[in-house]
C-alpha cells in the first residue's frame, strides 16, 4: 500500500517561495507506475488541483499556477517536492500530496486517487 507524508514549513512569508515534500513509501516513484499530484484546500474552499509529476518524470500543471509551480522528483529519497514562488496569502492552504494510478489532470474527487498524504497546513503571512 502506498503511504506518503508531507512535510515542509508551516509558515511563509509573503513574496518568498513555499517549498514542500512528499516522502512516498509503499511504492518506488519511478517504476511504480504511479503519478504522484500535489493539491490544495484554501479555508472555506474547495480541492484545488496544482499539479502532477508521472514515474518517468513528465510534469503537468494547473494552468492558472503554471508559471509559478515547480514539481520535481528526488528518485535517491523516493520523495516528490513542490515550489510556489512569490506567494501571497491566497496561497494559505492544506497542502495535500496524493498518488494515482493514472494520469488525472485537474481531478479533485478522492476517490479517483489510491491514495493521500494527511496534509500539511501552510499559512502565508508576514
Amino acid at each position: 500500500q502506498v503511504q506518503l507524508q508531507e512535510s515542509g514549513p508551516g509558515l511563509v512569508k509573503p513574496s518568498q517561495t513555499l517549498s514542500l515534500t512528499c516522502t512516498v513509501s509503499g511504492a518506488s516513484i519511478p517504476t511504480g507506475y504511479y503519478y504522484w499530484s500535489w493539491i490544495r484546500q484554501p479555508p472555506g474552499k474547495g480541492l484545488e488541483w496544482m499539479g502532477v509529476i508521472s514515474y518517468s518524470g513528465s510534469t503537468y500543471y494547473s494552468p492558472s499556477l503554471k508559471s509559478r509551480t515547480s514539481i520535481a522528483r528526488d528518485t535517491s529519497k523516493n520523495q516528490f517536492t513542490l515550489q510556489l514562488v512569490s506567494v501571497t496569502p491566497e496561497a494559505t492552504a492544506v497542502y495535500y500530496c496524493a498518488a494515482s494510478q493514472r494520469l488525472l489532470l485537474g481531478a479533485t474527487t478522492t476517490t479517483l486517487y489510491a491514495s493521500w498524504g494527511q496534509g500539511t497546513q501552510v499559512t502565508v503571512s508576514s
